[in-house]
């Protein structure tokens, strides 16, 4: 520095609670990046094998909030976004450790988030899934795509996995899924057939 002391270095995190440990610095095991990481694929692995239930729950959800498309529409979809985005990134975020890629795909990979995979990988495992079912560049995390593929067995739907999912648009990033797909649903409800008159 200009004044002749030295730049001080960076502070010690829990990001480094080995280093910190040898210093007898303390860091509470209640806020470490390790058991916040144990304590989400917790949760994680309770959503997979529980995904029959999820499944059959997120159905009903998803009828209730369909039914609710006359008080978006006249609220406006884009002003519930905000309200709606945040109840969802929490709920989700609880649940299945969401990344908000606004391109939900958790009731065709048996609700274990393909966004939780380092790699990203929305079609399947990559080839270096562990002898142990674990990820080969988290070794401490069960596969995501190990996961989904035992919970898509337990649902009613569950050969929806083999769907091939598009790439994800960057674009819906942090927009709400469950907005976007009670729109669609909406749409494909107006334009159908059977719901026209003669």
């Amino acid at each position: 520095m200009a004044d002749g002391k030295p730049a001080p270095g960076p502070m010690p995190g829990n990001a480094a609670p080995a280093k910190k440990a040898t210093t007898g610095a303390y860091t509470p095991g209640s806020v470490s990046p390790n058991r916040r990481a144990r304590r989400s694929y917790t949760i994680r692995l309770w959503s997979v094998r529980h995904s029959r239930f999820l499944e059959w729950f997120y159905g009903r959800f998803a009828n209730a909030f369909l039914l609710l498309h006359p008080l978006w529409n006249m609220l406006g979809y884009a002003r519930v976004e905000r309200p709606v985005t945040f109840v969802e990134r929490n709920v989700k975020g609880l649940l299945f450790d969401c990344r908000m890629c606004g391109q939900c795909v958790l009731s065709s990979t048996g609700m274990s988030c393909p966004m939780n995979c380092p790699k990203q990988l929305r079609n399947g495992p990559c080839g270096g899934v562990r002898a142990n079912g674990n990820c080969e560049v988290e070794p401490d995390m069960p596969c995501v795509w190990v996961q989904a593929w035992a919970g898509s067995r337990a649902m009613v739907h569950g050969d929806a996995i083999l769907n091939v999912q598009k790439p994800v648009n960057q674009s819906l990033r942090e927009t709400s899924s469950w907005l976007r797909v009670t729109a669609q649903a909406a749409a494909a409800r107006e334009t159908s057939p059977s719901e026209q008159k003669p």
